[in-house]
């Protein structure tokens, strides 16, 4: 058993991802933000699809086809559509994440 906002970094140069769950065509994560954000320009473009929940803190999460940003605050989720670009505005520290990431590209590794 794990508590998800047991844990949680306040504090560090880059997102804490843990892998929690792996099996073929899945993997799930927690994600730990602490301020961090997309670079700019930057796009995630996954071959996969990625259900994301916000469990604590926020985020701003823009997607290239939408004039504004979308604020997610904890309790909030959705479905990010397989090459649906898209970038991580802004994040509170600490935001924690679920990432479920799903279909058959995904791999056991971690990463957009």
């Amino acid at each position: 058993m794990i508590n998800l906002l047991s844990d949680v970094p306040t504090s560090g140069l880059e997102e804490a991802v843990s892998v929690l769950l792996t099996a073929p065509g899945l993997r799930v994560e927690r994600i730990v933000s602490t301020g961090q954000a997309s670079p700019p320009g930057f796009l995630y473009d996954q071959p996969h699809a990625e259900w994301v929940a916000v469990l604590a803190g926020s985020a701003d999460l823009r997607f290239a086809d939408e004039a504004e940003p979308r604020r997610l605050v904890a309790g909030d989720a959705l479905l990010i559509a397989p090459h649906r670009r898209h970038r991580v505005e802004r994040t509170d520290s600490p935001t924690v994440w679920l990432a479920i990431h799903f279909g058959s590209e995904v791999t056991s590794s971690s990463g957009g």
